[in-house]
């Protein structure tokens, strides 16, 4: 019998009765994402397919306040998706925790800004493919401040609190409204740590000194009182720059477009500015959004997720998504394009808010404090006692003195926890 021709009809054989193999699958996770978006990540998902036969995409998403715990019950079951949506907070906790697998092996010849990655590196190691993010811009009304006698936005934080004082002094109506209840980003912003070797550091003279500048301009009638301290106060202040009660408006340029429904009057003497930038060189208001790869994902499965991944955040689809969702790619490319960087003539609030916050991204970062136990507890002690030594109830370097106890003892009760 001829050898050759037994081989080769055995091989046949094999071929025939062996099973057929099986399609890679990635299983990404999203959060809050439908219905609204369900349209543009079901076209990622169709074109990603019919460019990688063999590779079957499946589409997740789960209400925020679920996505956390849907995902760490995966990971400790060994069946975790391959990439989910994450913010910064979570990510540096899931990595501290072991939770998520490093991606600077997959990030291949990335073009990403490089703010947004240093926001996702813990420990030397990267933990995540930005995707979008956000950035604060300066709306102001251009009638108050021609009443105040000011021409042009505020360079710094000072500036900004002192242009509220001339504004209340020139018309008596409030100049800012900063969201008080994010002191501790504020002071980061500000190049002012919060915690540092593990203790509480906010009650130092730099410190003092910043909320005793908040305390002269509240006194002087600069800030907008209604929900100073308030958890969410963005309502309020929002209505009171519709309504004409506010000089300034700190926001993400998604806002002018609710300012422009509302209240077409005061958009139409609306001008916008960058947001100022900190001793830091950190734009106020960055908050990232990711792709992560969570951990106990298979190895084998590394490469094909990290293709992907690098598709899911590539220019093109950063530029499409940040389009339709009127948030800022993180990518030097689709950050760069025209829809965000060029001002056709006679352009309204809306468009330069856009432009404003496309300048800023460079200078875009998540400011927030990690790795502490019950820490919106915390915050809302130190929230009490800035609110207390603006206000004039307590001497400022007191309150926080308090506020500094109070921490300590908390954060000396959770080194002590084996």
């Amino acid at each position: 019998m001829n050898i050759k021709i037994l081989l080769t009809a055995l091989m046949a054989l094999a071929l025939a009765t062996s099973p057929a193999r099986a399609d890679t699958k990635i299983e990404f996770w999203t959060f809050s994402m439908k219905p609204k978006f369900t349209p543009y990540f079901e076209s990622v998902v169709r074109t990603y397919e019919a460019a990688n036969p063999g590779v079957k995409v499946e589409w997740i998403d789960f209400p925020w306040d679920v996505i956390q715990t849907k995902l760490v019950t995966r990971i400790v079951a060994g069946t975790p998706p391959a990439l989910v949506n994450l913010n910064v907070p979570w990510a540096d906790e899931y990595a501290r925790d072991g939770l998520l697998t490093p991606v600077d092996a997959f990030l291949g010849k990335h073009t990403y800004i490089p703010s947004t990655l240093e926001d996702l590196r813990f420990k030397g190691k990267t933990y995540g493919f930005p995707m979008y993010s956000n950035v604060a811009v300066l709306a102001f009304n251009t009638l108050i401040f021609k009443q105040a006698g000011l021409t042009r936005g505020p360079a710094t934080f000072d500036e900004q609190l002192a242009f509220a004082r001339q504004i209340a002094a020139k018309t008596g109506k409030a100049g800012i409204a900063p969201a008080l209840s994010k002191i501790d980003g504020l002071f980061m912003w500000q190049g002012l740590g919060v915690i540092e070797h593990g203790k509480a550091v906010f009650n130092s003279p730099a410190h003092v000194a910043l909320v005793e500048k908040l305390a002269v301009t509240y006194k002087a009638g600069g800030l907008l009182k209604e929900s100073l301290f308030a958890e969410d106060n963005f309502p309020a202040v929002v209505d009171a720059y519709k309504g004409g009660r506010l000089g300034m408006l700190l926001a993400p340029p998604t806002a002018l477009k609710r300012i422009e429904a509302d209240a077409q009057d005061v958009y139409a003497i609306t001008d916008v500015a960058p947001a100022p930038l900190g001793p830091t060189g950190i734009a106020d208001g960055g908050w990232l959004i990711h792709f992560a790869i969570p951990a106990r994902v298979d190895p084998a499965l590394l490469p094909a997720i990290g293709k992907f991944a690098r598709y899911l955040t590539g220019d093109a689809n950063q530029l499409a998504f940040a389009r339709q969702a009127s948030v800022f790619p993180t990518s030097v490319k689709a950050a760069a394009d025209p829809f965000f960087l060029a001002l056709p003539a006679n352009s309204g609030a809306a468009q330069k808010a856009v432009a404003a916050g496309a300048a800023s991204m460079a200078h875009s970062r998540t400011l927030y404090v990690a790795g502490i136990d019950d820490y919106d507890e915390l915050r809302r002690s130190l929230v009490k006692a800035v609110e207390a030594g603006v206000t004039g109830k307590q001497d400022v370097k007191a309150a926080l003195d308090q506020a500094v106890a109070i921490w300590n003892k908390k954060l000396a009760t959770q080194r002590r926890r084996p």
